[in-house]
């Protein structure tokens, strides 16, 4: 793993030892020769090196990373400066509005990176961190599942409060790996076209997680 430069280098340490760390690094040598592998290698772990650990104050779970050109960037939903924003994020959007009165300040600059949020203590973590280009889930099954339930677990950990937004199925599943009272678990379904009408419109989580943030002592994410 690189080396990220803040307080994760030394959690993650001992787990980026282990044997099926190794294994996955050799397969990803393997596919970054033989394959179109997105994000970039020196992508892959832009939400961990953006967010420090003792900075996050909430976390948004996606899947897999874009697996379409220019799109992935190594943070959940976020895409490239100058990319068209996908329609998952462009409901995102719509519910920041929906639920705090105000748009979100990126949808009006109509760009869909979303490194302000990451710069501000939001976790934008994928399950799995890399994909083949037209592949999706290609990646799954790889080691990816078990490094990122260990990023879960640290935070779990943690004693200062977190907020935790687990949506669609893949998300929820992560529920039960978040035991510690501290912290905020909120669910919805997919923002994605095919779901979002199912309860992700109208689930207010953006109010609520900054509620939250704000009852634990901490300053409120900008959306």
């Amino acid at each position: 793993m690189t080396h990220l430069g803040n307080d994760w280098d030394e959690l993650l340490k001992e787990e980026t030892a282990k044997p099926y760390m190794s294994q996955l690094r050799e397969f990803l040598r393997e596919e970054y020769h033989t394959h179109t592998i997105y994000p970039p290698m020196e992508e892959i772990f832009t939400a961990l090196r953006l967010t420090p650990f003792h900075e996050v104050k909430a976390v948004i779970l996606g899947q897999d990373p874009y697996h379409q050109p220019r799109q992935a960037m190594g943070m959940s939903f976020s895409v490239r400066e100058g990319v068209t924003v996908p329609p998952s994020l462009r409901n995102i959007y719509q519910e920041i509005e929906s639920s705090t009165g105000a748009p979100s300040i990126l949808a009006q600059r109509q760009t869909g990176d979303l490194t302000p949020w990451a710069e501000q203590g939001v976790l934008l973590l994928n399950t799995v961190l890399t994909v083949r280009r037209g592949q999706p889930g290609s990646h799954r099954g790889k080691g990816w599942e078990e490094f990122t339930d260990f990023i879960i677990s640290l935070l779990n950990q943690r004693q200062e409060p977190i907020v935790f937004l687990l949506w669609g199925a893949d998300a929820k599943r992560k529920q039960s790996q978040i035991t510690n009272p501290a912290h905020t678990i909120l669910t919805a379904p997919h923002p994605s076209p095919y779901s979002a009408d199912r309860g992700f419109f109208g689930c207010g989580h953006f109010a609520a997680a900054n509620a939250a943030i704000q009852s634990a002592g901490g300053v409120p994410i900008q959306w």
